[in-house]
């Protein structure tokens, strides 16, 4: 086993549970700003910034959900998958036991916790292929209070009325919105997927809140749509915390996939404020021999 890598995951899982990107930061700030001094909303934003910047100088991790880890990673060819799996795995033991990250893994049979955070199914793995020969890890602690929100739509939607085109995206996705109120830590990222299969949806979905909140769609049509929701999704007055206020999500991802004619899904993902989220490319840049690791956030 590479026990490098298995350290420099290590790493990683420990800067994502106790040092929030600086995009998702900068965003957080600004929406306090937005806010009426002493305001609900205002006072909820100025605790979770107060948050952030404890975790940070006494490297803990920010909230007591350290979330489920989803890996996304770029394979390249002729690369072990299995060696892959017991590298993560090993990693994940080792930062339940050192970041401190809570074992979030349980039988929902036995409701047994092995207390390491490793588990069939946990973490959550997906392959690709990489585009230029290294390794790449993407890498999202997905808090279970907004897993728990997310919300699977087929169209057309009776409840909604959303029919099979981008007006029915619209409404399903604020439908989950307002379903969610103050669930799952607002102000949420709102990932949304589209495709002809639900797993692809759901999938679509999640690894839209991999995204920096700047980025910018290469579809003109999904940034029309992304800023059309944001701005909707902000007037609905749910605010930080659910407790009121001018913002609900500081950003709405979107990403779509061709469909099969009968078939048409939405998925619907949010991840809370703490969107903890980073990269590792391996071996680093340049680097004969790895040693450190190029982590980013």
């Amino acid at each position: 086993m590479d026990t490098r890598l298995a350290g420099a995951l290590v790493q990683l899982y420990r800067q994502l549970a106790t040092d929030l990107p600086a995009d998702v930061e900068r965003a957080l700030a600004a929406a306090r700003d937005e806010e009426g001094a002493g305001s609900p909303g205002r006072l909820a934003l100025e605790a979770i910034l107060e948050d952030i910047r404890i975790a940070r100088r006494e490297g803990v991790p920010m909230c007591q959900d350290t979330g489920l880890p989803v890996f996304s990673i770029e394979v390249p060819a002729g690369g072990d998958l299995g060696e892959l799996r017991e590298v993560i795995a090993a990693a994940t033991r080792r930062a339940v036991a050192e970041v401190p990250l809570r074992s979030n893994a349980v039988d929902p049979l036995t409701g047994r916790n092995p207390g390491d955070g490793v588990g069939p199914g946990i973490p959550v793995i997906h392959f690709e292929p990489s585009p230029d020969g290294r390794l790449h890890v993407h890498l999202l602690l997905k808090g279970g209070g907004s897993e728990n929100t997310g919300r699977l739509y087929s169209l057309p939607d009776r409840k909604t009325g959303a029919g099979r085109n981008v007006a029915g995206i619209r409404a399903v996705v604020l439908d989950a919105v307002v379903e969610a109120q103050g669930l799952g830590c607002p102000p949420t990222i709102v990932g949304v997927g589209v495709a002809g299969s639900r797993d692809e949806a759901i999938t679509l979905a999640k690894w839209q809140l991999l995204r920096p909140l700047p980025d910018r769609s290469p579809r003109s049509e999904l940034t029309a749509l992304e800023e059309e929701l944001l701005r909707d999704v902000n007037s609905l007055g749910i605010g930080p915390a659910g407790l009121g206020g001018k913002t609900t999500a500081l950003a709405v991802k979107a990403g779509v996939a061709y469909r099969h004619p009968a078939s048409f899904f939405v998925d619907v993902s949010f991840c809370c404020w703490a969107c903890r989220r980073g990269r590792l490319d391996w071996p680093p840049e340049g680097a004969a021999e790895p040693t450190e690791a190029e982590v980013t956030t």
